[in-house]
């Protein structure tokens, strides 16, 4: 009789604890969609990359047209002079791919500046969640948007979205 009321016993408080404890979840993209610092910050993004994207295809044009130049007048050059126009195509080349890695690659200057721009609205988005996560004791709170975090289904009963951006100041 004592085991089967302390097992009883021991049912019921871990029952209570699982009640006690509250999830929901946010959508980052909407949240994020509705700052309109980080509209602004996307379009001087896709602005910047533009220009860069720009940059970049003169360079490999002005590869394009010195192979061209060359494959016209190949046959009527000197060895040396031959020798000389392929270097510097492939040096040009070279060169516009560098550019291309530096302006456009993991670490290059449009993720730097990406992260420049929309680090801080992040930052701000996760402190808003853990400020409300703790004021409102929600033991784990997901992202519809992130790819780790699949969610089959969503009840918009916990959707925290609207209270993160009321929270930061924003209405949607």
């Amino acid at each position: 009789m004592k085991k089967t009321t302390v097992l009883f016993l021991f049912i019921l408080i871990n029952i209570s604890l699982i009640n006690a404890q509250r999830f929901a979840y946010i959508d980052t993209e909407y949240i994020m969609d509705n700052i309109p610092e980080y509209k602004a910050a996307q379009m001087e993004i896709e602005e910047i990359s533009k220009e860069w994207e720009k940059e970049v295809e003169a360079k490999f044009q002005e590869v394009d047209r010195l192979y061209r130049e060359y494959q016209a007048e190949a046959v009527l050059l000197p060895d040396d002079i031959k020798r000389e126009r392929e270097e510097t195509i492939i040096r040009k080349e070279r060169e516009a791919k560098e550019l291309q890695m530096k302006r456009f690659g993991p670490e290059g200057d449009l993720f730097v500046k990406r992260q420049e721009l929309i680090r801080p609205i992040q930052d701000r988005i996760f402190e808003a969640v853990e400020e409300i996560a703790k004021s409102d004791n929600y033991a784990v709170i997901f992202d519809k948007t992130t790819s780790g975090g699949a969610m089959i289904f969503t009840d918009v009963q916990y959707d925290l979205s609207d209270k993160i951006l009321e929270h930061l100041g924003y209405r949607k």
